[in-house]
């Protein structure tokens, strides 16, 4: 075994996203907040279909099915799945065919929910779109993935499945070993040194592959996971799970830690694409002070979860805090009518 990044360059990737991206101080929230000084990584500009961290993590995904010489790509996620948005962006761009599974993963959903944001775009993009009743089955979804590939190839197709559910290598995750690498020459040629990243921790391809990156290239910058769809118990061991698959994959030895494995899942309740206070009030100060739009499943509450870290007094007044946004705006768009009816409950 080795250490470092291994044999991470090896693998086939295709690229698609538009990098690296951008470092900005938010001046105004840092002026509206007092105490550390907040920054923001633009992964929301990584271009493809509205951009966002996933135009990263399929890269090695795209990289593998073209090297096996696959013209269909297959993915399943939630209604309003960034992941499945981007992935049908790219195989339009790439020139192969899509089919996409939608899983039940929010109750009391209305007809904007279901049309709207990215539901639209994967409409828009061509995808062939099949439904799956049970949000919270991954092993479930995948097989019955798994069933449309089969058909597919029967009809002399040459499909190429990206899985949702553990115990699969973990390509998805190496983009953000990439954007680790990006983010330390980052801080180097900028002269930045910061006291943590907070960022989503969902499916943990995000978070693992940013923290496997940083210890593997010798930094000790915290990481903080906003635990935007399972609690911090359930989560922390996920993202251990994912860094050691990682070293696995690349032949090198596990240099995450559980004590690097930091979540936090303050801004959860009362659960994944739900919208709470807190994060209706991130949507607006981000939007109102820095000109950001989050949306309101990922990228809201992680920004809720750093708000309420530096109001607490987690961090001191000469830290740097750099916030990850991962993009997913599409999404705020399917919340329309909640939104609006938080603003009329306002106005009152």
């Amino acid at each position: 075994m080795t250490t470092g990044l291994g044999t991470f360059d090896d693998f086939p990737r295709t690229i698609l996203a538009h990098a690296p991206t951008p470092i900005e101080k938010m001046e105004n929230l840092t002026a509206h907040l007092g105490g550390p000084a907040l920054w923001v990584k633009r992964d929301d500009c990584t271009g493809l279909a509205f951009g966002g961290n996933k135009a990263r993590q399929i890269e090695f995904y795209f990289g593998e099915a073209q090297a096996q010489g696959a013209d269909t790509v297959l993915i399943t996620g939630a209604v309003q799945s960034n992941f499945v948005r981007t992935v049908a962006a790219a195989a339009a761009k790439l020139g192969m065919d899509c089919h996409v599974q939608l899983e039940e993963r929010v109750k009391g959903v209305d007809d904007t929910y279901r049309t709207s944001g990215n539901v639209l775009l994967d409409r828009v993009l061509g995808a062939h779109i099949h439904s799956y009743p049970d949000g919270e089955d991954e092993v479930g979804a995948d097989r019955a993935l798994g069933a449309i590939a089969d058909d597919l190839k029967a009809q002399g197709r040459k499909p190429y499945i990206i899985p949702l559910s553990p115990g699969h290598p973990p390509l998805g995750a190496f983009g953000y070993v990439v954007a680790a690498r990006e983010l330390l020459a980052q801080m180097a040629t900028e002269g930045l040194d910061f006291a943590e990243v907070v960022l989503a921790s969902g499916s943990t391809s995000t978070h693992a592959g940013m923290l496997h990156g940083l210890r593997a290239l010798g930094s000790d910058l915290p990481v903080l996971g906003v635990c935007v769809r399972r609690s911090a118990e359930l989560q922390a061991p996920r993202v251990k799970a994912r860094c050691d698959d990682i070293a696995e994959l690349l032949g090198t030895e596990t240099c995450v830690t559980e004590a690097d494995v930091r979540v936090t899942d303050v801004a959860l309740a009362p659960g994944y694409g739900q919208l709470n206070t807190m994060t209706l009030e991130a949507l607006e100060l981000a939007a109102q002070k820095e000109g950001l739009v989050l949306d309101p499943v990922y990228t809201g509450k992680v920004f809720a979860g750093m708000v309420h870290w530096v109001r607490d007094g987690a961090y001191g007044d000469g830290d740097n805090v750099l916030f990850l946004h991962t993009g997913g705006q599409p999404a705020l768009f399917a919340y329309e009518p909640k939104l609006a009816a938080h603003w009329a409950e306002a106005a009152e």
